[in-house]
């Protein structure tokens, strides 16, 4: 499956962005999704993810700002973002991974969307 993300860009902090990854290649509604993100001198980190059956879970940091869909008509993901703060700053990776009920990571990235959060 190929995975190609969008919609970063530079916002205010308290601002908004969608993010969506849109994937090709393969039965979209198999996978389980998840959205990383990796800030400069920092590790990889799962912000959040939803698995095949719909399940969802986030990271503690972005509960209630950040907001994780898919529509597998359109083979996309999204990532809404709320609330930015300049600490969401990274770049911003899917994946495309399995499971119905708990999402695990797969060996499917994309190439990754900045979001700079600052004023």
């Amino acid at each position: 499956v190929q995975l190609v993300e969008s919609g970063g860009g530079l916002v205010q902090p308290g601002g908004s962005l969608r993010l969506s990854c849109a994937a090709s290649g393969s039965i979209f509604s198999i996978y389980a999704m998840g959205w990383y993100r990796q800030a400069p001198g920092k590790q990889r980190e799962l912000v959040a993810a939803i698995t095949s059956g719909g399940r969802t879970n986030y990271v503690d940091s972005v509960k209630g700002r950040f907001t994780i869909s898919r529509d597998n008509a359109k083979n996309t993901v999204y990532l809404q973002m709320n609330s930015l703060k300049p600490e969401d700053t990274a770049v911003y990776y899917c994946n495309a991974g399995q499971g119905s009920g708990s999402y695990y990571a797969g060996d499917y990235w994309g190439q990754g969307t900045q979001v700079t959060v600052s004023s």
